[in-house]
């Protein structure tokens, strides 16, 4: 077993690649921005985002150590999701609005420490498939096969779009786009751990990639990467 990180842009499909990779491979697989969501949803439900929408850094950051997240499959949806003290949140964090308030929770470097410390305690088996924005990088700089996933802007924005319309969200294309573009100059501006490619990561363009041929492809490296790790 090696250990998988892949990276990249907001509505790449890192997710759906990190899923069907390690249902594939029968391997871990840890959302690692479903952790960020998570915490963001907590600062909303506990009040430590004010009326004008900045966020009370001191009071989340007092709060923290009582903040439990966990990942546990559901035999209903088939897939794991996510727990915040013992409740299961995965409905409410799948939205634009706790999308870009986790964007923004994200650079609260106490916040990154606390989770980085639960991703790197779980990175420390083999077998783990993580995604994010930093793994490659600062959460598991040692796993064996890299990803970096990007695709044409345009093309994001309407998969997010349709996605979200898909699950009765009402929105726009425009609203998608808007959101998408702050987020990336967010991802890769701020000063905490920010998105960029790590040196020895493979990139993978899915813009004219179906699901089943991105992850053949990403199969195809996983059985290269693993026969050279046995080689050595």
């Amino acid at each position: 077993m090696i250990n998988i990180a892949i990276d990249g842009y907001s509505s790449c499909g890192k997710s759906t690649l990190a899923k069907a990779l390690a249902r594939t491979l029968g391997y871990i697989y840890i959302d690692t921005g479903a952790m960020y969501r998570a915490v963001a949803l907590y600062a909303l439900d506990h009040g430590f985002i004010h009326p004008d929408g900045t966020i009370d850094q001191e009071g989340l950051i007092n709060a923290l150590p009582s903040l439990h997240i966990d990942f546990k499959y559901s035999n209903d949806t088939g897939r794991s999701d996510v727990f915040l003290n013992g409740v299961s949140v995965e409905s409410r964090i799948r939205n634009m609005q706790i999308a870009e308030l986790a964007s923004r929770i994200s650079q609260i470097r106490a916040v990154r420490n606390k989770l980085q410390q639960l991703q790197r305690g779980i990175a420390h088996k083999k077998g783990v498939v993580m995604d994010g924005r930093d793994i490659g990088t600062v959460i598991m700089p040692d796993a064996e096969l890299k990803i970096f996933m990007t695709a044409d802007p345009e093309i994001r924005a309407l998969r997010r779009y349709e996605e979200l319309k898909a699950a009765g969200k009402e929105t726009s294309l425009e609203e998608v786009r808007n959101n998408q573009v702050k987020r990336d100059y967010e991802d890769t501006h701020r000063a905490e751990d920010p998105l960029r490619k790590a040196s020895d990561a493979l990139v993978l363009d899915n813009s004219a990639l179906s699901p089943d041929e991105q992850l053949k492809l990403a199969l195809d490296w996983v059985k290269k990467k693993s026969k050279q790790v046995a080689e050595v």
